[in-house]
């Protein structure tokens, strides 16, 4: 099974991707993971991507591309495999397609995970993250028992810059001016599955397998 997953910051594609990749036994594929690996392992495409990356530019498509192609020949990806963070914009979609078609390889479905705009600022602001063990709470929906203080190892709870409410609400701008197109792009190829997900995460999981196995 070949997937794409979409959606807003905050809309939990994390934490489905993880439950996707065990539940029908594919990798999930994340373009920062690639970009890490590649860095590290000191290949020839990470060397190139780290040259802009050390300049604060964002990694040009082609090279992009490329990283992802090389990715998707790999071994465990011959039974499938779910992307996530790649295409973001209708450009990379068109090169992904070009390299699945060369590889005779075609997505079978592209999955968005839709979930309103406040309620997105809402999850993202409330976040709290313990500077100690990294354990993650919420100030509404998964509270400390001690407000400030993690209940695993006592550490002092904090909010990340990029969940500061400024922050979180240009990421969802540039989300939906860049990669919101990509919704039609895949709807006009009657690949696009959308599912709620401003439902708990275990019926978010469920309308996910429901709609991949119908």
């Amino acid at each position: 099974m070949r997937l794409l997953l979409l959606g807003p910051p905050g809309a939990g594609k994390g934490t489905q991707a993880d439950s996707i990749s065990k539940k029908f036994n594919i990798p999930h594929i994340s373009t920062g993971d690639i970009f890490r690996e590649n860095i590290k392992q000191n290949t020839e495409l990470g060397m190139k991507a780290q040259k802009y990356m050390n300049k604060g530019l964002l990694v040009p498509d082609d090279l992009v591309v490329d990283l992802v192609k090389d990715r998707l020949m790999q071994d465990d990806c011959k039974g499938g495999f779910l992307l996530d963070g790649f295409p973001r914009t209708i450009p990379q979609a068109n090169a992904l397609d070009h390299e699945l078609l060369a590889m005779s390889q075609t997505l079978d479905k592209a999955i968005n995970i839709q979930v309103d705009k406040e309620i997105l600022i809402e999850r993202a602001v409330g976040r709290r993250v313990c500077k100690k063990c990294g354990a993650a709470f919420h100030i509404q929906f998964n509270p400390p028992l001690e407000e400030g203080t993690c209940d695993k190892c006592g550490g002092q709870l904090q909010q990340r810059k990029d969940d500061q409410e400024e922050t979180v609400v240009k990421r969802i701008e540039v989300y939906f001016e860049q990669t919101e197109p990509l919704i039609q792009y895949y709807e006009d190829k009657g690949i696009l599955m959308n599912v709620d997900g401003e439902k708990d995460i275990k019926a978010v999981f469920d309308g996910i397998t429901q709609g991949l196995r119908g």
